[in-house]
């Protein structure tokens, strides 16, 4: 039973009978379950399961209890089941699953249920999940939206707490714990190799899953991700104990040009000078296992977090003169795919030590080959430079929809390859897991060297409120019947503009684009300016990528995620026609001039100095070009002053409008070309609350 439990693979879930399709569902369940309480009888006590070991973590208890609850809260969003089993620990043990910030420890306290209570609890979950699988009827296959696809889903969830309890329960202290047979350890040690770089081809790697994958995934596997990887040398081994040591002893922790920002402040804060899981015993280290301390495998991989291993590489960089990082999620998918090393369930054995088939430890680094390689799946997790993003087509899962997206946040590093305690879907090629930079994990690291340089990353959801607002004005659905903004007023230009040169436009107040898109499908080149560089950004990353995403608020701290392509629009064919520019319409550089066309939307309320806006416009205007006006005359003293305003006073005693005030202001170089028509527009603020405004379009043609 021991090893049936431990040696399970993840469903194929697009083949197979039903009859029997149920069954393995149903067997794979219950050794998964099975397998996570066994993982708990390695604690002696029941006091144990209240010890805080990972401050930035819960206490166990809440492992124990979450991984069941789980189950349930999905089911019931699910429909699958219309019940709750016990509402307060299905609320209790579903939040705070996530590391914290280390320097922002959570000190609040919880009264928790005893260890009889919730493991009460969590039989209660299995019969019920146990049922329901037995009952429900199904039908091949077994997809994303398949109501066995949200069963699957608390199954490899709770395979991947079997890794991260293991991880807290690795940080207990050791008289809390005890070494039960399915927890054995390797007994294998031998002198460290010497480490050394090997080539490596570059070539194109292609990940994203589809939706017929085979596979249960979660959703930043899905969509479609290409790169060219430049030729690369990769370590041969994992960095050993042994090979770590060097940079211990050369006292690597104190010596700040090795480490970033980020990582300084680590080491600063929780005063490290060497690996969390090497224990100093006089003149040497022993290391902490799961369940036991052992006198120091030299030959095991080293145990690190990705600040740890990034700053050996660039002390290991600075000792040779020779620029190395880690990989790249790229390279490393490099790395695996020319060694063609099957999937997980398509396996005989596992070829390396993972998914629980070899020891409930790290093995020697020399012990799984591959090819000239040693260990590019398994024995421990890699660190890659890569932080996590979701792929072209990212989506989330109606029933999960944060699983991924607090990591696109930039502070999330993917780790890949698996470490001999992962299982499931965590030991597959298309798994996607990362963690804080800071945070520990059964992870370690092989370093690469290569001239191909790595991109600056961005959060993949643009959450500052006011720039999402934007990003769904401009390219989001309409509201009330109410037309896109600046698409009716791209239309509206453009219609102003026949048989008139469209060599050059000038979109002043762009945001974040859209209508420098539209004028695009007309004019010869258009360039987008706003003083904002967050509204630029974005604008820029649509030019660039074709896409951007955003979040929205929906209520209080819901939000929903979405993702806004320019082929949705058909713009994609123009974007190379449009430039972006951040810049102060009330001061614009020299280089913006020579357009037949200015678009200034919503812009001259905005502006500290708007008469010097308008008194100086028409020298970046060719003759008889249009300067095209949008406001609502919106004039607010905290953004200009009343003496700057251009109306919206009382002059000689009498009412005094903008309208009247941009007349006397333009009548000295343009004419107007046709009276001021009105255009709404909208801004979704949440689901349920919106700003309606009206502004008015003025069209002045440029006579001198």
């Amino acid at each position: 039973m021991i090893q049936d439990i431990r040696n399970t693979r993840t469903i194929i879930l697009n083949s197979g009978s039903t009859e029997i399709k149920k069954e393995e569902i149903r067997d794979y369940f219950h050794a998964t379950y099975s397998l996570d309480e066994q993982l708990y009888e390695t604690l002696k006590y029941d006091e144990s399961f209240y010890i805080q070991a990972e401050p930035l973590r819960h206490p166990l208890i809440f492992y124990l209890g979450h991984t069941a609850s789980f189950y349930i809260n999905k089911l019931i969003i699910a429909k699958l089941i219309d019940q709750r089993i016990n509402p307060g620990y299905e609320s209790m043990f579903s939040v705070g699953v996530d590391e914290m910030s280390w320097d922002d420890l959570d000190e609040s306290h919880y009264d928790w249920p005893t260890v009889a209570e919730v493991k009460a609890y969590r039989d209660k979950v299995r019969t019920v999940v146990d049922e329901l699988i037995t009952s429900t009827p199904l039908v091949m296959p077994i997809t994303w939206d398949h109501l066995f696809w949200t069963i699957m889903m608390g199954i490899e969830h709770q395979r991947i707490h079997l890794e991260t309890s293991s991880v807290i329960i690795r940080r207990l202290p050791i008289d809390h714990v005890r070494m039960l047979p399915l927890w054995e350890i390797c007994p294998d040690t031998n002198p460290a190799p010497k480490n050394e770089l090997m080539p490596v081809a570059g070539g194109r790697v292609n990940l994203g899953k589809s939706k017929d994958s085979p596979l249960y995934g979660w959703d930043n596997e899905f969509g479609q991700h290409q790169k060219d990887v430049w030729d690369f040398s990769a370590s041969k081994y994992l960095v050993s104990n042994h090979e770590f040591l060097s940079f211990v002893k050369d006292k690597g922790y104190s010596k700040n040009e090795f480490w970033t920002d980020e990582g300084r402040r680590w080491v600063d804060f929780v005063k490290a000078e060497h690996p969390l899981f090497w224990i100093k015993k006089g003149d040497t280290y022993q290391l902490r296992t799961m369940v036991q301390i052992i006198e120091m495998p030299w030959d095991w991989p080293v145990e690190v977090n990705y600040l740890e291993a990034k700053a050996f590489c660039n002390w290991r960089g600075a000792e040779h003169d020779q620029p190395i990082r880690l990989p790249t999620e790229d390279e490393w998918y490099r790395l695996r795919d020319l060694h063609k090393i099957p999937d997980q369930p398509y396996w005989e054995k596992a070829p390396g030590n993972i998914n629980l088939e070899h020891w409930a430890s790290s093995c020697p680094v020399t012990r799984f080959r591959f090819g000239d390689f040693y260990d590019i799946i398994g024995n421990v997790w890699q660190w890659t430079e890569t932080p996590i993003t979701g792929f072209t087509g990212f989506k989330v899962h109606p029933f999960y929809d944060d699983f991924s997206t607090p990591t696109f946040d930039t502070r999330h590093n993917l780790i890949k390859g698996g470490s001999w305690i992962s299982t499931g879907n965590e030991a597959t090629r298309e798994s996607r897991y990362s963690f804080r930079r800071h945070f520990f994990q059964h992870a370690g690291f092989r370093y690469i060297q290569s001239k191909q340089p790595l991109e600056d990353q961005q959060a993949m959801y643009e959450n500052d409120s006011a720039v999402s607002q934007y990003c769904q004005a401009h390219y989001g659905e309409d509201y009330y019947t109410v037309e896109n903004f600046p698409l009716k007023c791209a239309k509206m230009v453009l219609g102003y503009m026949i048989d008139r040169p469209k060599r050059k436009a000038l979109d002043l107040g762009c945001a974040v684009g859209r209508s420098t898109f539209e004028l695009a499908r007309e004019f010869a080149s258009v360039d987008g300016l706003d003083f904002s560089a967050r509204f630029i950004r974005i604008a820029f990353q649509m030019k660039q990528k074709g896409s951007i995403h955003f979040e929205l608020q929906e209520e209080g701290d819901i939000v929903s995620y979405h993702e806004k392509k320019l082929e949705i629009f058909g713009l994609e064919q123009f974007k190379d026609k449009v430039e972006f520019f951040q810049a102060d319409a009330s001061n614009l550089k020299p280089q913006f001039t020579g357009y037949d066309l200015i678009l200034a939307a919503n812009l001259i309320d905005r502006l500290t100095d708007p008469v010097k806006f308008l008194t100086t416009i028409h020298s970046r205007l060719n003759t008889n070009g249009l300067l095209v006006l949008t406001s609502p005359y919106t004039w607010l003293e905290e953004v200009t002053t009343k003496e700057n305003w251009v109306g919206g006073i009382r002059k000689d005693g009498e009412p005094y409008t903008t309208l009247e005030g941009l007349k006397d202001i333009l009548s000295h170089h343009f004419k107007m070309l046709d009276a001021p028509r009105d255009i709404e527009f909208v801004i979704r603020e949440t689901r349920r609350k919106f700003q309606h405004t009206i502004s008015q379009m003025t069209v002045w043609e440029k006579i001198n």
